[in-house]
C-alpha cells in the first residue's frame, strides 16, 4: 500500500481512514479490521475505523486486550485462539454477537520509531493468520504510519505534546485533514461542507483574510464526486484587469497581437472538475455577465472566438468582501450574487474559535515546521502561550502560521519562548493588550500632530506586518489594489 493516494488535502479523514484499513483487510484476507488511534498522554486507544456496525466507537486503556496489549509492548501479536488467551478482551464480542476466531494485531510507529496506532485484522479467511501475513502486516502497518504522520492529526497522537494547557478530551478530535479545529463554529462549517459536497450547487465562501477559505473550498471538492477531476484556482487579486478575462476564458489564435496559437483558459482546463475563484468581488464588472452565462448555461466563447464551449464544472468562490454592499452600491451583480451564493459557507475569524482551537493550530504548525526545518520543539512555554492567547490576530489562521514558523526557527533548546513570537504590541482605547518586545504603539487617532499621510503610512506597515511581507494580501485587507499599494510602499 503507497501512502501518497490517502494523503489528498482536505479529504474528510474519516474516509481517508476507512480506506486504509480496508485495503489492508484485502490484502491480508480478513473478516474485519480496526484501526486505533493512541493518545500517549493518557495512555488510551480509540478506534476511529471498526468494521462494527454495531459499535460506533471502541476506547481501551494501554493493556487492555490485545489491541492494548500492542500499544503498551509495541510487538506484533498473532493469537489463533483468542478465546483461551488470557489477554484477549470478550467483552466487544459480548456487546456485538461477532465470534472473534483469530487475530493479527500490529503496531503503527512514526518515523521516529513512536507507536501512534494499532492495527487489528480478525478472522483470517484460511483460519489463522501465518508468518508471510505477519511480515505483510508489518509492511502495510508502515504505510498506515506515512499516511498518519502526514495528516493534522498526527500532532495529538504523540505521547508529550509541546503545548500544554487545552483541553484533555478522550480520544483524538479531527474531521478534515489539513484543516484543525473542532470548536462549535467549525463543525458548523464542517456540516456545511459534507452537504455541499454531495451536490453540484454553487458556493460562496466569505470571510476575514486569512481564514483559510481555500482549505474549505478544497474540502468541499475533494469530498465530492467530482474528486478525481481538477481543482483549478483563479485569483482575481494576483492578475491585471485586462488579463482575467483572457485566464478565465482563454483566447483563439490571432485574438489579439501575440496571441499565436490558441490558449484555454480556466474554464476549460476545469472540466470535469471544480473551478475555484477567490476574491470574487474583485472581479471587474465587464465579466460578471459573461461569469453569470457560464454559471447558467454552462458555455462560452474564448477571447477573440465565436465557437461556443461547452464545458462540465463545478463553481466555488470566495471573498473577504461585503458583497451585499457591493450589490447596494451597484458595483456588484444582484443576479450573478444569489448565482453564486447557493450555499454560503461564512468562516469565522480566529479570534472567536475558542482557545482550544488555537493551542490545537499552534500544536499542528510547531509540529509542522519542526520537521520542514529540522528543529525539535520540546515546549512552548506557559509565557508564550499568554501572550499567543492575548493576540486578537487580526490575520488569523495565515498570521498565527508565519507567527509559528519564525518562533520555530528562532527558539532555542528546544524552546519556543514569548520572546520568539513576532508579534507587537496593540492597544485599544489607549490600553496596552500585548506585552513583550514590537515595534512602537500606533497613533493616536485625533492627534493634531500627525498628518493623514503619517497615519497611513503607519496603517500600511502594520497591516503588511500582519501579513508576513504579503502585499497581495495586505492590499485585499486594505481595500486598494496591488499596485496601488505598491506606489504607496514606494512614498508615490
Amino acid at each position: 500500500m503507497a501512502a501518497a493516494p490517502f494523503l489528498t488535502r482536505g479529504i474528510e479523514l474519516d474516509a481517508l481512514l476507512v480506506a486504509v484499513v480496508d485495503n489492508i483487510v484485502e490484502r491480508l484476507a480478513g473478516e474485519r479490521g480496526t484501526l486505533y488511534l493512541v493518545d500517549g498522554r493518557t495512555r488510551t486507544l480509540t478506534s476511529v475505523v471498526a468494521h462494527l456496525p454495531e459499535l460506533e466507537r471502541i476506547r481501551l486503556d494501554f493493556g487492555q486486550g490485545i489491541a492494548g496489549t500492542v500499544a503498551t509492548e509495541g510487538k506484533l501479536l498473532a493469537v489463533a485462539d483468542p478465546v483461551n488467551d488470557p489477554r484477549f478482551d470478550p467483552t466487544f464480542d459480548r456487546q456485538t454477537g461477532f465470534t472473534t476466531r483469530s487475530m493479527l494485531v500490529v503496531p503503527i510507529r512514526d518515523s521516529a520509531g513512536a507507536v501512534i496506532g494499532v492495527l487489528q485484522v480478525l478472522n483470517a479467511a484460511r483460519g489463522h493468520f501465518d508468518a508471510s501475513d505477519e511480515r505483510r502486516a508489518v509492511e502495510l502497518a508502515a504505510s498506515a504510519g506515512q499516511v498518519l504522520e502526514a495528516t493534522s492529526l498526527y500532532a495529538e497522537l504523540r505521547a508529550r505534546g509541546p503545548v500544554e494547557g487545552h483541553s484533555q478530551r478522550p480520544g483524538p478530535r479531527y474531521t478534515f485533514n489539513q484543516i484543525v479545529g473542532e470548536s462549535p463554529t467549525m463543525q458548523a462549517v464542517y456540516a456545511i461542507v459534507r452537504k455541499a459536497a454531495g451536490t453540484d450547487a454553487s458556493v460562496l465562501i466569505t470571510g476575514e483574510s486569512g481564514t483559510g477559505k481555500e482549505l474549505i473550498a478544497r474540502a468541499v471538492h475533494v469530498n465530492s464526486p467530482r474528486r478525481a477531476g481538477p481543482f483549478i484556482k483563479v485569483d482575481c487579486t494576483t492578475l491585471p484587469e485586462p488579463l482575467i478575462e483572457n485566464e478565465l476564458f482563454g483566447h483563439d489564435r490571432g485574438a489579439f497581437t501575440g496571441a499565436d496559437r490558441t490558449t484555454p483558459g480556466k474554464f476549460e482546463v476545469a472540466n470535469g472538475g471544480t473551478l475555484f475563484i477567490d476574491e470574487i468581488g474583485e472581479l471587474p464588472s465587464h465579466l460578471q455577465g459573461k461569469l453569470l452565462r457560464v454559471l447558467q448555461d454552462r458555455e462560452f466563447e474564448r477571447v477573440g472566438g465565436t465557437t461556443t464551449i461547452k464545458t462540465d464544472i463545478r463553481v466555488i468562490c470566495a471573498t473577504h468582501r461585503d458583497l451585499v454592499g457591493m450589490v447596494d452600491a451597484e458595483r456588484f451583480r444582484e443576479d450573478l450574487y444569489y448565482r453564486i451564493r447557493v450555499v454560503p459557507i461564512e468562516l469565522p475569524p480566529l479570534r472567536s474559535r475558542g482557545r482550544d482551537d488555537l493551542l490545537r493550530l499552534v500544536e499542528h504548525f510547531v509540529d509542522k515546521f519542526g520537521r520542514r526545518h529540522d528543529r525539535a520543539i520540546q515546549r512552548v512555554t506557559p509565557a508564550a502561550i499568554d501572550r499567543l492567547l492575548a493576540h486578537d490576530w487580526p490575520g488569523n489562521i495565515r498570521e498565527l502560521e508565519n507567527c509559528i514558523e519564525s518562533a520555530v526557527v528562532l527558539g532555542d533548546n528546544g524552546i519556543v519562548d514569548a520572546d520568539d513570537l513576532p508579534l507587537g504590541r496593540r492597544r485599544v482605547a489607549g490600553r496596552d493588550l500585548t506585552a513583550g518586545p514590537g515595534p512602537s504603539p500606533g497613533p493616536d487617532l485625533g492627534d493634531p500632530e500627525l498628518t493623514l499621510a503619517m497615519v497611513e503610512r503607519m496603517h500600511i506597515e502594520r497591516v503588511l506586518a500582519a501579513c508576513g511581507g504579503n502585499q497581495s494580501e495586505a492590499a485585499r485587507r486594505l481595500g486598494i489594489g496591488r499596485n496601488t499599494l505598491a506606489r504607496k510602499i514606494d512614498g508615490e
